[in-house]
């Protein structure tokens, strides 16, 4: 058992480096940097707060504009960005693989947890700010706001795996991967919540796991949040399905990345 331990030690040690190179190498070692990473979703978000203001538009159920949109749009972004960061992380550092403690998964996992760090920041900035400007602070469940990030990393981590293993054999893939996950923008609950949905249209959205994600956020965000149709056991279960699809894909392939 030692063994195990000494090897998951190293193992650690090798992902917390590489988190860290990719924290040089992303955001330019100075701190214009780091805001960059605060800009996107910011932008993201006071763009359609200014919309919903312009059209008298209030967000659903009497909640805080920013702070739904907060939770959707850095929710639906950390799905996004991990699974854009994990499809890459392979061929953006392979001359890193020549080291006999850095192995394909390493790469993967490192840039998931810089993914989560970053937009747990942004989410703790964004909201933190908002709180003080409104003078009022209650958080009805820490534990699922976290757990729905924690998820959100996972698919999105899992599904860039996927894409980085079937690039590998069909290499135009990366031109259309991103119209295929467009729809997504639409139908995860950026900007609606499950409980506003006619029956039928919750139940075919429901299927999609980063609706149900963004639907716990907000329901371990907002006191009174009605999320009665989260079901973690079925996002649980895409979560382990999808790395066991991506874990499979990545061994069949691994070949032509040692070779390549």
């Amino acid at each position: 058992m030692s063994w195990f331990l000494r090897g998951a030690r190293v193992q650690l040690r090798v992902i917390a480096a590489l988190a860290l190179r990719e924290t040089r190498t992303r955001f330019g070692g100075h701190a214009l940097g780091y805001v960059w990473a605060l800009a996107e979703p910011l932008f993201w978000v006071l763009t359609f707060f200014a919309m919903f203001t312009f059209l008298s538009r209030n967000a659903p159920e009497r909640l805080d504009v920013i702070g739904f949109l907060t939770t959707g749009i850095v929710t639906y972004e950390l799905v996004m960005k991990t699974q854009e960061r994990a499809s890459t992380a392979i061929a953006g550092n392979r001359a890193l693989l020549f080291y006999p403690q850095v192995h394909t998964l390493d790469l993967v996992w490192a840039r998931m947890a810089l993914e989560f760090a970053t937009y747990m920041a942004v989410l703790v900035l964004i909201l933190g700010t908002n709180a003080m400007i409104r003078g009022e602070l209650e958080i009805a469940s820490l534990l699922d706001v976290l757990l729905g990030l924690g998820l959100a990393t996972l698919l999105g981590g899992a599904t860039g795996l996927v894409l980085c293993s079937l690039q590998l054999v069909w290499p135009t893939l990366e031109r259309v991967k991103g119209p295929l996950m467009r729809p997504l923008f639409w139908t995860s609950g950026l900007f609606f919540t499950a409980h506003m949905l006619p029956q039928r249209v919750r139940d075919a959205m429901l299927w999609n796991p980063v609706l149900q994600c963004i639907e716990l956020v907000r329901g371990g965000w907002f006191t009174g949040y009605r999320n009665d149709y989260v079901d973690v056991g079925y996002v649980v279960a895409w979560v382990i399905g999808s790395w066991f699809v991506a874990l499979t894909l990545e061994r069949s392939v691994r070949h032509r990345i040692e070779v390549s």
